[in-house]
């Protein structure tokens, strides 16, 4: 029988270079699905406060006007690569499909080295307040070293190498960046939307005032939400931490638990292809893109 912490002293029996992906599955699909899927939506949300970001995602509506299907679309992307890894046919065609998407704006290197950071630092920080344990340094090796393999097959420059420079890297972007905009408020009011309808009705202004309460400061600045009180801060971190001790006492994960698997999932109730997900921007029409620079050849792969 596996005990609570028999996978940790498994993950640490792995090389974090060698065998990252076998860590990073382990720690997202075993012991933290729940914790990690939290922390990547707010990963992502969090790049809405830099106004070059937000503002296009306003542009192009999809997370305006088809919140779901931009969120389901997201999270099976990044999930497909997390399941069968960058070098088999899914994958590959999972991450062709996310360059399409990329290919097709004007995005700076800079951002979307930005985004890529927030996916190894944010979940980091949320296990720390959290999550039933921290990560452990195999695993912040093993983050750091599936997100490079990412960027690399996104064509992402200068990516960093460590946990260490990620999180720098972040921090930096983050003092020089987050601002307000227009446009990023109303991607960031949808969000908040998106995730109260995933209740019942009348559970909506809570989720939403739970979801402000864990936000930091420069988040709150910069979308210029007024700061959350003292007790609704305390209750909603309180919160998460009673459960963070209730799971420590549950017994592990037997089977991995991927984000199709998530009942936020909502859009794709009879199943869907990877070549299908996302979008298809057309010129011409509301939302499509400027014309951008294209990555190299094999930055699409």
């Amino acid at each position: 029988m596996v005990k609570r912490y028999d996978r940790l002293k498994e993950i640490q029996r792995l090389d974090p270079e060698r065998d990252f992906l076998e860590i990073y599955r382990l720690t997202v699909t075993h012991e933290f699905p729940w914790d990690i899927t939290r922390a990547l939506e707010l990963a992502l949300y969090r790049t809405y406060a830099v106004p070059s970001i937000g503002r296009l995602l306003d542009e192009t509506a999809e997370l305006t006007e088809r919140s779901q299907k931009r969120y389901d679309d997201t999270a099976l992307l990044l999930d497909t690569v997390v399941e069968h890894g960058f070098d088999t046919d899914d994958g590959r065609t999972a991450v062709r499909r996310i360059n399409h998407m990329h290919r097709s704006y004007d995005i700076s290197n800079d951002d979307m080295r930005y985004v890529l950071c927030t996916f190894v630092v944010t979940p980091k920080r949320w296990l720390d307040s959290f999550g039933w344990r921290r990560l452990c340094c195999h695993e912040l090796g093993a983050f750091a070293a599936y997100y490079r393999t990412l960027g690399a097959r996104m064509g992402i420059k200068d990516v960093p190498e460590t946990y260490e420079d990620f999180e720098r890297t972040l921090d930096a972007y983050e003092d020089e960046h987050f601002g307000w905009d227009e446009g990023g408020r109303r991607v960031s009011d949808a969000t908040l939307a998106l995730m109260g309808s995933w209740y019942p009705a009348p559970l909506a202004p809570l989720v939403r005032g739970a979801s402000l309460a864990l936000l930091d400061d420069s988040l709150l600045r910069a979308f210029r939400y007024p700061r959350p009180g003292p007790v609704a801060r305390g209750v909603t971190r309180c919160a998460l931490r009673l459960r963070a001790r209730a799971v420590r006492l549950l017994p592990p994960r037997r089977t991995p638990h991927y984000a199709r698997q998530n009942p936020e999932i909502k859009g794709y109730p009879n199943g869907y292809e990877i070549a299908e997900l996302g979008t298809f921007p057309t010129p011409g029409i509301r939302g499509c893109p400027v014309p951008g620079r294209r990555p190299s050849q094999s930055s699409a792969e």
